[in-house]
């Protein structure tokens, strides 16, 4: 049996074999700890259970980020800064972005294809199945990828963030999944594919375990939850005050919820959003006649 400090945790990621009880979940939960059921060290999401007890701080702030072209240009541009570090970014347009990413992406391919052996013809995949088209290092590179998408899932959903909404990709349910897992391919799962293929390990189990043991060795877990905290917020800027029961009073205020703002004794600067009563019609004095 582990004991685990519930109200110093942000997520548990519980493994395959293990138990929890009812009570303990339950705990997590008062505690504001998300739970998250996953594949052998983070490797898929299954399920994920978020409590009602946090705020939706980060997930505000990436919404307004999102909708916002200028705000979400410069997410992007932090992306790709993490990505590669040491351009400069500040003047690229998205589309001039795009296209030094495709450039970039591309000259690693040619560079571990020279430094393995492996030939590399182009990228082929088949959507929606991993394992199913192009060559050896292909499929290697597609299988280790969908790996690689599940351990970003599995932090995006305990961190409290929108896997929907994200800055690159658009229109998926997991588009910030996509944009976070993007940052981590470069160093992990493209050589991972070459060193594999070159040493004629071609399942796609062995591209899964390959990719498990390269994120523990590199710690990749912590790593994400600190990039998505800088993309969303550099410096913890920008992030709303954790209310649980707020209200949007217009703007970017927000009052206390859990009263009733018609009081008379309520701040005079609040407007009822239902009025009173209008008073009933007056329809005279009425008279009676006697015969």
């Amino acid at each position: 049996m582990v004991h685990v400090p519930a109200a110093y945790l942000a997520v548990l990621l519980i493994g395959p074999g293990s138990r929890i009880t009812h009570a303990a979940v339950a705990l997590l939960a008062d505690s504001a700890t998300s739970v998250c059921w996953v594949g052998e060290h983070g490797v898929r999401l299954y399920a994920a259970g978020l409590s009602t007890a946090r705020g939706a701080g980060l997930q505000l702030r990436q919404a307004w980020l999102v909708t916002r072209p200028k705000e979400r240009t410069a997410v992007a541009r932090r992306m790709y800064d993490l990505r590669f570090p040491g351009e400069d970014t500040a003047r690229l347009t998205l589309q001039q972005l795009r296209g030094r990413e495709g450039t970039r992406v591309r000259r690693l391919y040619v560079e571990h294809s020279r430094r393995t052996g492996v030939p590399w013809v182009k990228r082929d995949y088949k959507a929606g199945d991993a394992f199913a088209a192009g060559d050896d290092v292909n499929r290697l590179l597609s299988a280790a990828n969908a790996a690689l998408y599940g351990i970003c899932h599995a932090v995006v959903t305990g961190l409290g963030v929108s896997p929907a909404l994200g800055f690159v990709h658009t229109g998926s349910a997991l588009s910030f999944v996509l944009d976070v897992a993007d940052l981590y391919k470069a160093e992990f799962t493209i050589p991972l594919a070459f060193d594999l293929a070159a040493k004629g390990l071609t399942s796609e189990r062995d591209a899964r375990t390959a990719l498990r043991d390269a994120v523990v060795q590199g710690k990749l877990l912590p790593r994400i939850v600190t990039d998505v905290k800088h993309l969303l917020s550099p410096g913890n800027a920008g992030l709303p005050a954790e209310e649980l029961n707020g209200l949007w009073d217009d703007g970017d205020t927000v009052v206390t919820g859990g009263r009733n703002w018609g009081d008379p004794f309520a701040s005079d600067t609040h407007l009822d959003v239902i009025p009173p009563p209008p008073p009933a019609p007056d329809t005279g004095p009425t008279s009676e006649t006697s015969g």
